[in-house]
């Protein structure tokens, strides 16, 4: 999260407004219509988990500025108006999308915004792709569906999480290859399956294939693993983030680890043509 003193804000000339989950194409094009003194308001319902929390911020080069949605919803029109002129004296242009609504139970909308705000509003049409309009709501769909391609377009990025490491069965060194077993909090996850991914960690990326779901040939335990490729990492950081780039397969039990050993590999091999091709 990024704070900012009264004399940020102060130079702070534009907004976007609203929940930017996902901060995927259609929120894009609202940022496009931000000045060079542009600001991100965010409306932090709780409930985001495509870009949860701050991770926002690594989505974008405006500051952002976030609003509890508990703290502000009871306000009426006027009120919510004055605490935005109150926060950004010099604001002269305000940025929606086309179904925006604020205030008490939601019912101020756009033309109520523009009877309010003394100023330049800018309401963004339905932003769609191939015909279908861009929403978080079916961007998590897609991803809960195992539609990673579908999730990446609508994005206009890969899908990104980021998780704590934690130590493993230790199975995957001895027997199979080494992996990284993360525990993961706050973000989506994607449907059980095996994806080439990249993984981040101590400020370095490598190509990955990454396993998630529930280790039905184990201990039937849900796990998410990532195997990097071509080398052996001994990170020094806590935590590490994956990028999604194409579901390889779904998750499958095998009646024995050799079988299980020949599919990995062949996982990995899958994952390098992909990335060099």
């Amino acid at each position: 999260m990024k704070n900012f003193s009264i004399f940020q804000k102060a130079k702070i000339t534009s907004i976007a407004i609203g929940g930017f989950d996902g901060m995927h194409l259609g929120h894009q094009k609202l940022f496009s219509y931000l000045d060079k003194n542009g600001a991100i308001a965010v409306i932090e319902t709780g409930y985001a988990n495509l870009t949860p929390k701050a991770n926002r911020a690594s989505k974008t080069d405006f500051p952002l500025v976030y609003y509890p949605l508990e703290q502000i919803k009871h306000l009426q029109g006027t009120q919510f108006i004055d605490l935005l002129k109150e926060e950004f004296p010099a604001l002269q242009k305000i940025v929606v999308g086309f179904d925006f609504c604020f205030g008490a139970n939601r019912k101020y909308c756009v033309e109520e915004l523009k009877q309010l705000f003394h100023g330049e509003i800018i309401v963004v049409k339905e932003i769609k792709k191939d015909g279908i309009g861009i929403h978080s709501a079916l961007i998590r769909k897609y991803l809960k569906d195992g539609q990673l391609n579908k999730a990446n377009q609508f994005l206009g990025k890969e899908y990104q999480l980021n998780g704590r490491i934690i130590k493993g069965q230790g199975l995957g060194k001895k027997q199979f290859v080494p992996t990284l077993n993360i525990d993961v909090q706050d973000f989506l996850i994607p449907q059980e399956g095996i994806y080439a991914t990249k993984t981040i960690i101590d400020n370095s990326v490598h190509n990955s294939v990454t396993f998630i779901g529930h280790r039905v040939t184990t201990d039937g335990k849900f796990a998410i693993e990532t195997h990097i490729l071509d080398t052996e990492i001994h990170p020094q950081s806590h935590s590490l983030d994956i990028q999604f780039y194409k579901k390889l397969r779904n998750n499958e039990k095998f009646e024995e680890f050799e079988l299980l050993k020949q599919q990995i590999l062949k996982d990995i091999h899958n994952t390098k043509h992909f990335f060099s091709s």
